[in-house]
Order: structure tokens, then sequence, then C-alpha cells
């Protein structure tokens, strides 16, 4: 057998026709025919009994006769281009109406081609043949576009994991420069004490996956309470409350995730036994918002307010909340609060703080 020979198997291979034709003589040379051509072939000797066939099995291809009793070919074809499953199904008509109206209503009610009886071996391969190349092609077109959604789907969430997603819809929409100003939001951060040295002799995998357990603990908590989680630097962990989308209850929000995150770090442990303590530092005020980068994207916040907050996480003590007078203005009519001693911060000089020890209902 020839390479020719050979390819024109392969493309005959597997792929099943169904002859509907009323009259038993007409489908037994159509079948007769196909079968020499390498086609799997089944036969219906009325329109609904066609029909029937293809609710219950899958074809390739339809051969269609038009002058049938009970249920015509312009029936059965109407019917089965009615449904979108069969929308792109080709069908071809074999019928002893020659007259231009047939033809013409045949191709407007979605057949592939139109064959006029007698049918010639060449003819009928011929037409087959152009009908399953047409049918192959536009096979391979959904499974490349199905392939393009895929990814479209797939890059859409990588980009709303990397961005929120207020902030990744404005980018598909083709902004390229994001920069927002917020007059008040509320701005974390928290950091694992000695996590280094607790952490010290852990091999890389084990490292990185402790990390990644409590910061996805983190995230959850995050989302339950409307928090953005902005990032994470090493050990340490920062989030912010009224924005991007504006809240009237970014600090308590922001409260409320401190207080959950000191109570689930409590659940982790290092490779010693030693439960770790989290250090965390609040403050609220005005901030600046945006995106940077081309290639690597990061959606990070600026100006004094997160400044501050980073100064109290640092300057704060293990297990406690350190909370700026700012924060703590929003907070006291809810929250229990211990005062500290006057301190310096850099950038803001002398400056009165407080721990958050709890909500007021806390007893």
């Amino acid at each position: 057998m020839t390479n020719r020979e050979n390819n024109a198997k392969s493309q005959t291979d597997d792929v099943s026709i169904l002859i509907i034709d009323d009259s038993e003589v007409n489908s037994l040379v159509l079948a007769t025919q196909l079968k020499s051509f390498g086609y799997k072939v089944d036969v219906a000797n009325r329109g609904r009994e066609g029909l029937e066939k293809l609710y219950r099995q899958p074809f390739d291809l339809i051969l269609l006769d038009l002058m049938m009793p009970e249920m015509s070919g312009f029936d059965v074809l109407e019917e089965l281009k009615g449904q979108p499953r069969f929308k792109d199904l080709p069908v071809l008509i074999i019928s002893a109406l020659t007259d231009l109206e047939s033809v013409i209503k045949s191709i407007n009610l979605g057949a592939t081609d139109y064959i006029s009886k007698p049918i010639t071996n060449t003819i009928l391969r011929a037409r087959v043949d152009a009908a399953m190349q047409k049918k192959r092609r536009t096979d391979q077109e959904k499974i490349y576009l199905k392939q393009l959604e895929i990814e479209r789907l797939r890059s859409e969430q990588l980009l709303q994991n990397i961005l929120p997603y207020a902030v990744a819809e404005r980018l598909k929409m083709g902004e390229e420069t994001i920069a927002d100003s917020f007059e008040n939001v509320t701005v974390l951060f928290a950091d694992i004490v000695n996590f280094t040295q607790l952490a010290h002799g852990m091999p890389p995998i084990e490292l990185v996956t402790l990390l990644n357990d409590i910061f996805s603990r983190f995230d959850q908590l995050a989302e339950e309470l409307g928090v953005e989680k902005v990032k994470t630097i090493g050990d340490g962990y920062m989030a912010v409350g009224g924005a991007p989308i504006h809240s009237p209850n970014h600090a308590r929000s922001i409260a409320q995730l401190a207080l959950a995150i000191q109570q689930a770090i409590g659940n982790f442990t290092s490779p010693n036994g030693t439960r770790f303590s989290m250090r965390i530092g609040i403050n609220s005020g005005p901030v600046i918002a945006g995106v940077i980068g081309r290639y690597k994207f990061s959606y990070d916040f600026w100006g004094d307010t997160v400044n501050i907050a980073k100064r109290l996480e640092e300057q704060g003590l293990e297990g406690q909340i350190h909370v700026t007078e700012e924060t703590y203005a929003l907070l006291k009519d809810n929250y229990q609060f211990a005062a500290r001693e006057p301190m310096w911060i850099k950038g803001r000089g002398q400056m009165q703080t407080y721990f958050l020890t709890g909500t007021k209902g806390d007893g």
C-alpha cells in the first residue's frame, strides 16, 4: 500500500456516516460504495428513525434523501439544525429533485452540499471527502478556540491572583497607568517574631511549605473580612482595609484581622515545637495606591500612613497589636486598648500609641 493510500485510509478510519433514505436499494448502493472507501456506515429508512439514531450515537456525516414519507428530508434537516449540538454536523442532500428551489431551500436549512441522483462513485467520494475535510478543519478550529479560551481564563485568573479584581478589570480595559488616592484607609503590617532563628535548619521545601500554610490561613481570614492582602515580604504580611474598594468599616475589619491572625498563628510551631507569635502594627490615614511594573505587576501602597504602620510593627512587642492614635480614635468605642508610653517614631517624632487587646464584648 502506497503512502497516499495509507493517508487516505487514515482519514476514513473511525469516520461514521448515517444514510437516511426510504429506498432500501439506494441505501444499499450508497452504503456499499462508502464502505469501499473505508467509512463506517449505518442506515435509516425513515426520517424519524434517522433522528433517533442521531440522538443515541454520534455520526460524522449525514447523507439525507429529500423525498421520504411521513417526514421529508426538509423536515429532518430543519429539526436537526435547530439544535446547537448538530449545528456543525455536515449534511449532504442526495435527491432526485434537481430544481433550483429545492437546492436553495436545502442550503438555507443548513445542508453542506447537494448531490443529484444518480450518483457516481467519483462524485460521491469527492463530495464526501470534501465534507469530511471541512468538518476536520471545523473541529480543529473548535479545539484551537477552546484552548485559547482556556488560556484566556488562566491568564485572567493569574492576573486576579496578583491584583485586586477591580484593578485587574481596569488593566484589562486598557488603562495603562493606575494610580489612586484614598483619604482614609487602615494599613496592617504583621511579622512572625524570630522566624528565621526558629526555622533555622529547615529544608527549603519545608520552610516554604510552612510559610505558605501560615500565609494561606491569613489570606483566608483577609478574604472573609473583606480586607485586601497586599503582599508578603519574607516572613512579613501586609494588608489594607478600605482600598481599592472603599469601606467605611476599614479600621474595624483590620482590627478583626489582627485579632484573628494572633489567634491563628498559635496553631503553627517551629521544628523544635516552639509556637510562633506575631508582632503587628496598624495605622489609619491617607495613602496612594497603584500598579507598578510592565511585565511583573505589583499593586502597592505608599505614603506616611504606610511608613508609620511599618514603624509600629517594628517597634511593637511580641504577641501585641500596636496601633496609632488615629486608629485608636476609630476603634475606641468597640475595642479594648492599653495605652503605651509615648515613644519616638522615625518620620513622625514623639507619638502616643496603644495596644489593641480585644473587643469590648470580650468581658
